[in-house]
């Protein structure tokens, strides 16, 4: 058939009407948004702390200490294991011998993600003889702790299979932590993906340390602070002294934060951080006055929040598509 040029202008109209609609919709829809990986969630440093309370409490009821061969330490490691079997982890205690008397490491298992690429977060646990050691190693712990439980009320579906370790008998030289490294074969320690390690994160007079080691792992927490506009220093004087150490020598990834001991901070450092110069770090260091009266709770928020946010960047970029 043969259409003239008014039939043809009012067929072109008709079907132009008909595909508007259509065509304006298609055009309104824009690409789809690149996958994000689930935020980290803030850690209430009022929950960290409820924690460090009962590690004082504990202490207080066994002669004043949680170290090594102690009632004490044994009953923290109970106190934080029924916390995490009652979060869905599956926990394990594994067993040394040091100075005579059983240690314990605490292990739990949060399930899923890839059993080839294992992320781990860490602290001791134990204390010295002369103190309660609420920052040290109190501090640590129960960030730890309180990442682990909120891994598990986001019910998170990490890519990396997620570990968490609470180590025995640090103060004796990093047996705890030596033991379960060398309870690993070979093809065991090649599935870590990272250790990461905390410990004194709530210095009464802290700095801001960033260990130095692996640069991935390093650029993710000084990433979080310059997030902050909080300047950060590398760890040159925990380097070897905390149980990152029985990892790295295993050539295990490691990365960890630090608040300072019992160096003393320098004008430049007060400057940077506030807090005040000429002071040690932790004044209690490894003494009776570390209760949970020597812990700077900014400290302890910033970093509890940066642990939780490596596990989550480290361990679950793909977790929410």
């Amino acid at each position: 058939m043969n259409f003239s040029a008014r039939s043809r202008a009012a067929a072109v109209l008709a079907v132009a009407a008909l595909l508007g609609p259509v065509a304006t919709q298609a055009a309104a829809q824009p690409d789809a948004a690149p996958a994000k990986a689930l935020a980290a969630p803030d850690i209430p440093v009022s929950s960290v702390k409820a924690h460090l309370t009962q590690l004082q409490s504990i202490a207080t009821a066994n002669g004043g200490n949680r170290a090594h061969g102690r009632p004490g330490y044994l009953a923290s490691v109970n106190y934080l294991r029924a916390k995490l079997d009652a979060a869905g982890f599956t926990t394990s205690l594994q067993t040394f011998t040091a100075s005579g008397a059983t240690g314990y490491n605490l292990i739990a298992d949060w399930p899923g993600g890839d059993p080839n690429q294992v992320l781990m977060a860490g602290a001791h646990l134990d204390s010295t003889t002369s103190g309660p050691g609420i920052n040290d190693n109190g501090t640590g712990s129960a960030a730890v702790l309180e990442t682990a439980l909120a891994v598990s009320r986001a019910q998170l579906k990490p890519e990396k299979h997620l570990r968490f370790g609470w180590w025995g008998a640090e103060e004796l030289g990093l047996l705890g932590s030596r033991a379960y490294v060398n309870s690993l074969s070979t093809a065991q320690r090649a599935t870590f993906a990272g250790y990461l390690n905390f410990d004194m994160i709530g210095s009464p007079n802290p700095g801001y340390f960033v260990y130095d080691d692996d640069p991935a792992i390093e650029k993710t927490f000084k990433d979080y602070y310059a997030g902050l506009g909080v300047p950060t220093e590398p760890d040159r004087v925990g380097d070897g002294r905390s149980d990152h150490a029985s990892f790295k020598n295993a050539g295990i990834p490691v990365g960890g934060l630090f608040t300072g001991a019992g160096e003393r901070k320098t004008a430049a450092q007060a400057q940077k951080w506030g807090g005040t110069s000429g002071q040690s770090f932790d004044r209690c260091y490894h003494s009776s006055c570390d209760t949970t009266a020597n812990v700077n709770d900014t400290a302890l928020d910033r970093n509890s929040d940066a642990l939780a946010h490596a596990v989550w960047t480290l361990g679950a970029p793909a977790a929410v598509r």
